[in-house]
């Protein structure tokens, strides 16, 4: 049985240098072929360079995504830095529902808040994945403080501790077809609606993307200013996708609950229930591509 590691970079394969922790080559790849078990053939696509999770994205996803349908008998670890590690997991989760998780693959996420070596978290967290990759259900995982948590609806809740993330329920996932490189280019954003947002500068925002995931109040409810709806309702009319989830990171949204949510429903916004902020812009990066 042959394991796939795809490694992107992150905390897990980074060493002391004199300017500070830097990623170096070679690290993960041998930790992880150190540990595996009899039996296991181990095959890797490396990033080149290797790079810090805040420069991940579409490129990357796709690049990701593509290594893993290149290898349709593997099960796969992606190693990769913490900070946008919710924004992967949602992506890799999505774009291979129904396709290249959803056929008995296993593809585990993997980071660690210190790198290999360090006395931390990076040689359990990757011992869980390794397990992971060839027992879990099948499906996309994060291997992470010793819980094996689902990737879809991923929050990182805290910046130092080893127990970094949690994991929110999400509704089930559409199915996708099989896309080597599904995330195409698109001008989209997370906006937080806040007391006082004047509606110029929303309309300034929403002038230059294509979608928006606004983050609204409790449990879908905005002001009810009418030059901040008719933003709304104008950007719906000329194309802008938006969709609504809410601030709280637990309970969703249920629209028709309070009145001060009509107004949104009324201007054309979607209703993202459940989803987390990642969650929901990974949804309308792969509606407008995959659809």
């Amino acid at each position: 049985m042959t394991l796939l590691l795809v490694h992107t970079g992150g905390t897990i394969g980074m060493a002391p240098t004199a300017e500070g922790l830097a990623p170096q080559a070679g690290l993960v790849e041998s930790a992880l072929a150190a540990r595996l078990p009899e039996g296991r053939a181990l095959q890797a696509e490396v990033f080149d360079p290797l790079i810090d999770s805040a420069d991940m994205g579409p490129d990357g996803w796709n690049r990701i995504i593509g290594a893993i349908l290149a290898h349709p008998g593997a099960d796969v670890i992606v190693t990769h830095g913490t900070d946008t590690m919710a924004f992967t997991g949602a992506a890799l989760s999505q774009a291979l529902a129904g396709s290249g998780a959803g056929s008995g693959r296993r593809v585990v996420l993997c980071g660690s808040m210190l790198p290999l070596g360090m006395g931390g978290d990076a040689e359990g967290n990757l011992d869980l994945a390794i397990q992971a990759a060839g027992t879990a259900v099948p499906g996309v995982w994060l291997a992470f403080a010793g819980q094996l948590r689902p990737a879809c609806g991923l929050v990182k809740q805290d910046s130092h501790a080893a127990d970094a993330f949690r994991a929110l329920p999400q509704a089930p996932l559409p199915p996708r077809p099989a896309h080597p490189a599904p995330f195409g280019p698109a001008r989209l954003a997370i906006l937080s609606l806040s007391p006082g947002l004047p509606p110029r500068a929303l309309a300034a925002m929403l002038a230059e993307l294509d979608g928006a995931v606004l983050r609204v109040y409790g449990a879908g409810t905005a002001t009810g200013d009418p030059d901040f709806l008719a933003v709304l309702a104008d950007a719906t009319a000329r194309g802008v996708a938006l969709r609504a989830v809410s601030q709280c990171q637990t309970g969703g949204l249920e629209p028709g609950s309070y009145a001060a949510g009509a107004g949104l429903w009324a201007a054309g916004v979607q209703n993202g229930g459940l989803e987390t902020p990642e969650a929901a812009l990974i949804r309308l990066w792969l509606d407008r591509f995959m659809t």
